[in-house]
C-alpha cells in the first residue's frame, strides 16, 4: 500500500510538472487616469489582447510552457511619475514593458530600464531624442518627429500657407514635434511667424492666440495633445482666426472631434506616424476584435501597443528564453509581420520603414490624404 502511494504521488508530480507553467510578467506603462487616459487605455488593451492571443495560442519558450501576465502601471503621462512606475514595474520583477505614451515619461523613464536591463518598446513616444541616448534596451515601433514634421511642412506649402504659427505645449513630445515642424518649414521656404507656448494642462489659451492673430497666419500648427488642441481650435475660430489648424498625432484622434465640437472643420489637418488601420496588413482583423471586445473603437496606438507586446514576446520565443539578458539579442534582431507593418530596428532601435500618414477632417471623421 505504501508503494502504491508513493509511486501515485510520483505520477502526480510528474503530471503537475508536465502541466506547470511559467508565469511571465509583462509590463505595460502609460497614462490610465487624466486628461489623455482614453489613449492610455486604448494602448493597454492593445498590449492585453497580445497577451490574450499569446496564453491562448499555449506558448512554449524554452521547451517550458509559459502563461503570460499583465502588469499595468499609471504614469498619467508625467516625467517625475513615469520614473516611479519604471521603478516599480522593474521591481515587480517584468520581462520586458511596452510604455510609455508621451516622450515626456518615455524619455526620464528608458535611464531605469536600461540600468535594470528590461527592454522597453514604446508605441507612441515620437521624440527623436529617446533612442539617440545610446541605450540598448529602447526601442520604438512607429515614426518620429522628424518624418512627422518633414511631412506636415510639405503638406503646409501644397496648401499654399506661406505664414506660419506655431505653438508647443513644452513637453518632450510637443515641443520635439514642434521644433521639427519649424524646421522643415525652413527647408520648403515657408515663414514662421510667430512662436508661443502653453502646458499640457492648459485650457485657456486666448492670450497666446491673440498675440498670433495680430500676425495674419495662414496656418496654425500646434504640438501637443487633444486635450489642448480641442479647446484652442474653439478659443481659435470664437477669436476670429480663420488660419487652418494644423496637429501632430496627439491631435488625430476621435476625442479631438468630440471635444472640438462644431470648431473643427475641413481646414483642420494632422499627421499620424503609421499608416491608417484600413491599410495595416492586420488592421481589419485587428478592429473587429478589439470592438468586439472592448465595445469601443480604437483611440490611435491600440495596433501599435498589440505589435510591441508580441515583439517582446517573439523574441523571447527566438532566444528560447524569457530573461532580458538572453532574448535582448534576439529583439535586435527581430523581423516579423505584425498588425501595423514589418516590425524591425535599426542600430538605434528606431523601427525601420515606418510611414506616416496625414489626415483632414471631413464627413465628420479624420479622412487619410495620402
Amino acid at each position: 500500500m505504501k508503494k502504491t502511494l508513493i509511486a501515485l504521488a510520483l505520477v502526480t508530480a510528474g503530471l503537475s510538472a508536465a502541466h506547470a507553467q511559467t508565469v511571465v510578467k509583462i509590463g505595460h506603462a502609460g497614462p490610465l487616469t487624466g486628461p489623455i487616459a482614453h489613449i492610455g487605455k486604448d494602448g493597454e488593451n492593445g498590449v492585453r489582447l497580445a497577451i490574450e492571443d499569446a496564453n491562448t495560442k499555449g506558448t512554449t519558450i524554452g521547451g517550458q510552457k509559459v502563461k503570460f501576465e499583465l502588469v499595468s502601471e499609471d504614469d498619467q503621462a508625467d516625467p517625475r511619475t513615469a520614473t516611479t512606475v519604471a521603478q516599480r514595474l522593474t521591481d515587480a520583477g517584468v520581462k520586458g514593458v511596452v510604455g510609455h505614451v508621451t516622450s515626456g515619461a518615455s524619455i526620464p523613464a528608458s535611464r531605469i530600464y536600461e540600468q535594470a536591463g528590461v527592454p522597453v518598446i514604446t508605441p507612441s513616444s515620437t521624440s527623436p531624442k529617446l533612442t539617440q541616448q545610446g541605450y540598448k534596451v529602447t526601442f520604438r515601433v512607429i515614426a518620429n518627429d522628424l518624418q512627422q514634421g518633414a511631412a506636415m511642412a510639405k503638406y503646409a506649402n501644397k496648401l499654399g500657407a506661406k505664414k506660419i504659427a506655431i505653438i508647443d505645449d513644452r513637453t518632450a513630445y510637443g515641443q520635439g514635434l514642434a521644433d521639427a515642424f519649424a524646421e522643415s518649414l525652413k527647408k520648403e521656404g515657408l515663414q514662421v511667424v510667430g512662436r508661443e507656448f502653453t502646458t499640457d494642462k492648459a485650457t485657456d489659451f486666448t492670450a497666446i492666440l491673440t498675440k498670433l492673430k495680430a500676425k495674419q497666419p495662414d496656418a496654425v500648427f500646434f504640438g501637443g495633445m487633444d486635450a489642448q488642441s480641442a479647446p484652442m481650435l474653439r478659443q481659435m475660430r470664437q477669436l476670429g482666426i480663420a488660419a487652418k489648424f494644423l496637429g501632430g498625432d496627439g491631435t488625430c484622434t476621435g476625442e479631438m472631434i468630440k471635444l472640438a465640437g462644431d470648431a473643427i472643420s475641413g481646414d483642420t489637418y494632422c499627421t499620424q506616424a503609421g499608416i491608417p488601420m484600413d491599410k495595416m496588413p492586420g488592421g481589419g482583423a485587428f478592429n473587429k476584435r478589439f470592438k468586439e471586445v472592448y465595445k469601443g473603437d480604437v483611440q490611435l496606438y491600440a495596433p501599435y501597443n498589440y505589435d510591441a507586446a508580441m515583439a517582446l514576446i517573439e523574441a523571447m520565443k527566438a532566444a528560447g528564453s524569457v530573461e532580458p539578458a538572453k532574448y535582448l539579442p534576439a529583439l535586435q534582431k527581430l523581423n516579423m509581420q505584425g498588425v501595423t507593418g514589418k516590425i524591425a530596428f535599426d542600430k538605434n532601435g528606431d523601427i525601420l520603414d515606418a510611414g506616416v500618414t496625414l489626415y483632414r477632417f471631413q464627413g465628420g471623421k479624420w479622412e487619410a490624404l495620402n
